[in-house]
């Protein structure tokens, strides 16, 4: 103890071993040994980061972590090879792009020509490279830099062209479609993660629309929804099975809908005034004609708002009446309208009662920048935050408007561009 000097500059300390390792190649001599002995091999699959930024904490702790697990395999007898790798791909490298050459649609890009756009976008993929080897080298993590990879590299895309080829002939891929968050300003699907970085409180619509059933005039399902931009795409409703729902004439408009029993203060907000209303102010405001379970209503079908997609071969198993647990009586009407391009639930509803199937389209009328296609004629290039107004007015004169408010609440932003996401299927 009477050897270790008063203080300890632990920092400088590790300065000096990493230097020695490095004067010494103690890491390659490790790595030629094993090789010698014919030690087992351990392979290590490790995720590279991109190199368009500098290492931050999540790198560096990601990145320990994995220096413990390989030393680990060396120490219990294996060799392990580890190279530094540079993933080229993905959207950190075209967002930058993009906002450099002020790209804002993927016409932009085949109009500037693919091969061109590529080549601007590998000019930057390796910009930090030589600052996080000399980040990772500090930290003293063991890998191999000289004898790196990068993702672009034509034998690395063989390599996965290869894995993929042979998923393939073993009959493990099939085509389908996953719902997740899209960013529309930068054209692509967000992680769930990436997702919950950006949320921000705003104010959308919030509408109550009819669905007239085809068995009984004027009855109608009611359904709630904030995205009126999702209903040129409805398909199908949704109940839950066990849960109450009633037939109830609304005497001011003599229209009979069906809701969940627990949400008639949606149509009646007095209801949720404990203080002003009294049992007998129904007598004035409805007539409840019949009570049933949700799973009675199950395969009715109704008459849709639009008839975007209602002459086409699939629509045969559309608008019609299905039902899943997921539905609550928390909000709305305890009926949810189903667009399965623009919803996860409401994707893997659809896909179960056969109102959508695996290896086919379904309908979507909205391009990977948001935007509306020429399947929506009425709003047709426009973005669909900004469809609302337009598509609420056509509802409302097809008669299909039954309340129409506001909602404050808190909605998720792309972390990159700051503009709202929406859920959206990618093939």
């Amino acid at each position: 103890m009477s050897s270790l000097p008063p203080a300890l500059d632990f920092a400088k300390a590790e300065e000096e071993i990493c230097s020695n390792w490095t004067a010494e190649e103690t890491f390659k001599t490790q790595q030629d040994l094993g090789k010698e002995r014919g030690d087992e091999e351990f392979t290590f699959y490790d995720g590279p980061p991109f190199a368009t930024g500098l290492p931050h904490y999540g790198h560096i702790l990601a990145g320990t972590i994995k220096d413990v697990v390989t030393r680990y395999a060396v120490m219990s007898g294996k060799q392990v090879e580890r190279r530094a790798g540079w993933d080229c791909h993905g959207l950190p490298v075209e967002y930058e792009i993009d906002q450099k050459l002020n790209i804002t649609h993927r016409d932009q890009v085949l109009e500037m020509g693919i091969d061109k756009y590529n080549a601007t976008c590998r000019s930057i993929v390796t910009r930090y490279t030589k600052e996080w080897e000399s980040t990772v080298t500090r930290l003293g993590r063991w890998i191999d830099f000289e004898n790196d990879y990068k993702t672009m590299d034509p034998t690395f895309m063989e390599s996965v062209w290869w894995v993929f080829k042979t998923l393939f002939e073993k009959g493990l891929v099939y085509q389908g479609y996953k719902v997740m968050p899209f960013s529309t300003a930068c054209g692509t699907p967000l992680s769930n993660f990436e997702a919950g970085l950006n949320y921000k409180d705003v104010r959308d619509p919030a509408v109550v629309v009819s669905f007239p059933l085809l068995e009984e005039e004027n009855v109608s399902f009611i359904a709630w929804t904030t995205t009126p931009w999702t209903l040129p795409s409805n398909l199908a409703l949704c109940v839950h099975p066990t849960m109450e729902y009633v037939k109830v004439l609304d005497k001011k408009s003599g229209k009979t809908y069906i809701m969940a029993k627990n949400r008639m203060a949606q149509m009646y907000p007095i209801m949720n005034n404990k203080k002003k209303w009294k049992p007998k102010m129904a007598d004035e405001l409805f007539e409840i004609q019949a009570t049933l379970p949700g799973s009675e209503l199950v395969g009715k079908k109704y008459t849709p708002i639009f008839d975007f997609f209602a002459n086409t071969p699939e629509s045969e198993n559309y608008f019609r009446v299905l039902s899943d647990t997921y539905v609550t009586d928390d909000a709305g009407t305890g009926i949810v309208h189903q667009a399965p391009a623009f919803g996860e639930d409401d994707y893997r509803v659809c896909l179960a009662h056969n109102v959508i199937k695996k290896g086919q389209e379904i309908p979507c009328p909205v391009d990977s920048n948001g935007v509306f296609t020429e399947a929506v004629p009425p709003v047709k290039g426009e973005h669909v935050k900004k469809a609302d107004p337009t598509l609420i007015a056509l509802i409302k004169e097809n008669g299909r408007l039954v309340q129409k408010d506001n909602l404050d609440h808190s909605y998720p932003f792309c972390w990159r561009s700051d503009t709202p996401l929406i859920y959206k299927a990618v093939p």
